[in-house]
Formats: C-alpha cells, structure tokens, sequence
C-alpha cells in the first residue's frame, strides 16, 4: 500500500520556487521513483519475497507498524509501490492498492467495506464478472445488491436503503458506453451517508478523475490501458487514507490478492506514455465511429464522441473525449455479427481492450455470456452488438479490415 506524500522523491520539489504542481505527464514519468544507491536511471524490478532485518529489534517494529520499512512481497514490495504512488499521483488521490486482477481490486474492497446484511447498488452495464460478483458471491455472504439503469439518477436514489453502503458504477459502461453524471451521483451517494466507487477502466486518470468530481474510490483493471500492450494482468484501489490505506490494504495484507513485482514495472512502464496514448486512441476511435455511424450495415453505433450520443453532453466537462472503445450495432443478429469478426484480418479477435492493437469481441457470447438472456436484455446487450477497442494501427486499415465483413452483411 502506497499513500502519497508531500514530497515525492521522483518529483520536483515544490519548494524550490516551482509555482504549480507537477503536470499530469511528468507524474506520469517520475511519481513514485526512488533510486537506490546504484544510481539507476529506470525503475528496478525486486523480485524479492522478503526482506532482511538489521536486528531483531527493527524486525519487531516493522511487524508491529512502529517503524516503515519492508516485510514481505505479499503486502511491501517497492517497485510494487512505486506503481501504487505513480497511479495514485495520477488520479489524485491519498492512497493506492495494487491487486493481482481488476477483480481482486473489486472484491478486496468489498471484503474492506461490507458485511452481511449490507446493500450494494450498481448499475446495470456493469462488466459481466462484476454483476457475477455481486450477485452470485458476495450474495452467498448476505450482501444484497440492486441494479439500475446507469444513467437514470433518480434511480439509483430510489434504490438506496438504510444498510446501503456503496453506489458502483463503470462510466463509460462496458460495452455500450453509457456514462453518469459522476457529480450528480457523488451527491446522492453523500446525501445518502454512502461510498461511490467508480470504474475507471475506460478512460484512465489521463480522460477522466472521478475523485476530482466526487467519487470516494476508484478502482481499475490495470490489464488494459494502463499497461497498453496486453502484457499483463493487474488492478488497483485508489482512494484515501482510512479506507483505502488502512481498510483496504489489510484485506491485501491479509488474503494476498497481490500485484507481482514483474507486472508491477511493466504498469509503471505503461503509464509513462498513457496521456499520450490515450489521445491517440481517442483520435482514431472517433474516426472510426464517425465512419461506421455513415455505414449502411451499421444500425447503431454507440460512441460518446457522437453528437447523438445520450450523454454526449457529459464529453467536456467529465471526460475529456469520447475514448477508445466504439460499440455498434450491424443488421440481423449473432451470424451477422460473427461474420464481420471472422472476415477481418488483421483486427485481434480478443475479449481484451486498451491495446496498442485493435480489438474485437462479441459481448453478447464473451465478456457478458455468462449472464442470462434476460440480464442482457436488460442491459442493453443485443446479439448483433460487437465492441471494437480502437487500436493505433493505421485508421484507415481498421476501417479496411471492418468493411469486408460489413460488406457481406
């Protein structure tokens, strides 16, 4: 567990005449970063399980918590931390918790938060593992959870109960891209004496800050944009010191649902370009949806860039631009679909997405085939949905590789 501090090593110093913080890129590169005395120039890897003790004595205060310092690789490890004061400086926020998974950094702050008896309100575009989550574990457990349409505040106010405990939501959703008015739910959630937890693994800190608009916590799916080459899996927490630091970190502490060193320097590598990945991706992803909104085969395409977007109004002021991942409808249903996928050639037939490669999957029989038909429906989830993570490649190659199976359809 990483909480940030008013000096970080890997930064200029505020004192010396410096008349703004560090800006968004140089966090970026230089958060977290504490040269050991071999003068590295990049941050190391400690593949390390434990760590050795002057004296009986030190050993005995780190174990207690009288004295900082490194135990054991399950919970301190400090390329480990340098990512956690890396995304932490990012998102702006006390506190980080790296996990093993996006999953693990749900569950490990469920486990930090809720007991039996409480309640839970998320949405229903919710990614398909979280719903599962939600609904067929932590249930077993005597946690209740109520679904709403992500957009519809008036919804999730009126799902709140007195054993409420937190509002989850993923803006944008997963697959279709609906987004909430971050600001509007921090309020009901307050109002409310509730935690709102944000998803932000669509847009990362480099589009969107949902702590700067409210939100109490937010976790990420470190596997996708914040690695950016589909190299590794991972997930954190970020939020303040008490929950966050304290809470969360001794679920990690304790269950061991730990990021590896390895995986941990390859996210520090990632978020050194992501500002500018992002804008890169976001470029190329209104492009596309532009083009696939003209094409005849397309019924519908769900991107927030467009105009016609239903929270469209939301891109400016909450998300800095319409992102990298563009939904869309084709004419008929699941052959339908699954003929533009198997037609393309060069576009990666993976349910992954935040790759420097183009993406494609059928959400429908993929990322949400373990829910019902009726939980799709639901949601919004159509069998001739397909979502396309926008890669870098060459725009005009995605449109190239799309077109051929638009064409038969």
């Amino acid at each position: 567990m990483t909480c940030t501090t008013q000096s970080d090593p890997g930064l200029p110093d505020d004192s010396a005449g410096a008349s703004e913080a560090p800006g968004f890129a140089t966090r970026a590169v230089r958060a977290g970063q504490r040269r050991t005395p071999e003068g590295e120039h990049a941050e190391p890897i400690f593949t390390t399980s434990s760590f050795v003790f002057s004296s009986a004595a030190e050993a005995a205060a780190r174990f207690a918590g009288e004295a900082e310092g490194n135990i054991y690789s399950r919970f301190t490890n400090p390329t480990v931390r340098a990512f956690e004061e890396r995304l932490a400086a990012l998102e702006g926020g006390e506190c980080c918790v790296a996990t093993a998974s996006g999953m693990a950094a749900i569950l490990a702050l469920c486990l930090a938060t809720l007991e039996a008896g409480d309640h839970v309100v998320i949405s229903r575009s919710v990614f398909g593992s979280t719903s599962s989550l939600f609904s067929g574990y932590l249930a077993r457990f005597g946690v209740r959870t109520t679904c709403v349409p992500l957009a519809d505040a008036a919804a999730w106010e009126a799902a709140i109960e007195s054993r409420t405990r937190l509002l989850f939501c993923e803006t944008p959703s997963n697959p279709l891209t609906e987004m909430a008015d971050l600001r509007q739910l921090a309020e009901i959630a307050h109002r409310h004496d509730c935690r709102l937890v944000v998803d932000n693994c669509f847009c990362t800190p480099a589009l969107q800050r949902p702590l700067e608009l409210g939100a109490d916590v937010v976790v990420h799916s470190a596997t996708k944009y914040l690695d950016g080459q589909g190299r590794c899996v991972g997930g954190a927490v970020v939020g303040d010191r008490k929950l966050v630091g304290e809470a969360v970190f001794g679920v990690m502490r304790t269950a061991g649902p730990s990021m590896s060193p390895f995986n941990a320097w390859v996210f520090l590598k990632g978020l050194e370009t992501l500002e500018l990945r992002m804008q890169a991706h976001a470029r190329a992803a209104a492009q596309l949806a532009a083009w696939l909104d003209a094409h005849p085969a397309v019924t519908r395409v769900h991107y927030p860039g467009l105009a016609d977007h239903p929270q469209h109004h939301l891109v400016g002021p909450q998300q800095r631009s319409g992102g990298g991942i563009v939904s869309f409808e084709v004419r008929g249903a699941r052959a339908e679909a699954w003929r533009v996928i198997d037609s393309t050639r060069m576009i990666s037939i993976t349910a992954n997405l935040g790759d420097a490669k183009t993406t494609i999957t059928h959400p429908a029989t993929t990322t949400h085939g373990r829910l019902s038909a009726e939980a799709r429906a639901e949601a919004g989830i159509s069998e001739a949905l397909l979502r396309v993570a926008v890669g870098l490649e060459s725009v005009a190659d995605i449109q190239a590789d799309l077109a051929r199976g638009l064409a038969v359809s």
